[in-house]
């Protein structure tokens, strides 16, 4: 990883994903905000690309600023189902209902 991805600033995004409830969804921007980088959600969604090294995460239940879920990633949709969360159509999780209140 590059160097402005340490393991501490790793760790510190995966801790918040750790966090969604269950049935809730966040952003990228909004875990950004949430570890004071405001401007970051793109290194959110590259953190969240490699998790799979750091163990195992609920990165399912992170979704875009519109709520669309993870292009080719077909398997997010189910897992996301399988926790009650509804879909506005194919591609977006409706927001206003699944959205987490932290």
């Amino acid at each position: 990883m590059k160097k402005i991805l340490d393991e501490s600033l790793v760790y510190e995004i995966l801790s918040v994903v750790e966090e969604i409830p269950e049935g809730n969804v966040a952003t990228y921007g909004q875990i950004a905000r949430l570890i004071g980088r405001d401007k970051n959600s793109r290194l959110v969604g590259t953190v969240l690309r490699r998790a799979g090294l750091y163990g195992e995460y609920p990165c399912h239940r992170v979704v875009n600023h519109a709520g669309r879920i993870v292009p080719g990633w077909t398997e997010q949709r189910y897992l996301l189902e399988q926790e009650g969360v509804s879909m506005k159509n194919d591609t977006h999780v409706d927001l206003k209902r699944f959205q987490w209140d932290c």
